[in-house]
């Protein structure tokens, strides 16, 4: 795992109550293509009980859900961005959160912008970088559905 000076992810405990509240994902970058890591971790986050909302342009859907082209054009609710996009697109991102008042966001694993992450946290989000959304929840809940 990358060493990311100067940020630190929340604790175990938070991460974990944050995992519980969640119900639906924006999975900014999810591709179609089921070859592709964020189309893993998303059809394994589905299995577990949550919502996944794809959040990627010229794609009408994924995983039998609508895509948007933005998160801004999701009408829905959502409690977590989870995003899957190079570094250099996560300040428009983040952006985009702090605008709609997102409670929080994931930067999977490489992702990591840590002005942006800053910038988030300071603004109230809860902000998760360079880790997998999936790993994280086997580690703490193991291989199981969603509890709740």
């Amino acid at each position: 795992m990358t060493a990311i000076v100067d940020f630190q992810n929340p604790p175990d405990e938070e991460i974990r109550e944050l995992l519980l509240r969640v119900g639906s994902i924006a999975v900014v970058g999810l591709s179609p293509r089921n070859n592709r890591p964020s189309h893993g971790v998303a059809v394994q986050m589905q299995r577990f009980g949550y919502r996944i909302i794809p959040v990627r342009p010229a794609v009408d859907n994924v995983l039998g859900e609508k895509a948007y082209a933005l998160l801004r054009a999701v009408p829905d609710r959502y409690d977590l961005v989870d995003v899957f996009r190079n570094p250099k697109y996560v300040d428009s991102i983040v952006d985009e959160c702090i605008a709609l008042r997102a409670p929080a966001i994931w930067l999977q694993e490489g992702v990591i912008n840590v002005p942006a992450a800053r910038r988030a946290r300071a603004a109230g989000l809860l902000v998760v970088m360079d880790r997998c959304v999936y790993r994280e929840y086997i580690r703490l809940f193991g291989p199981v559905p969603r509890p709740g």
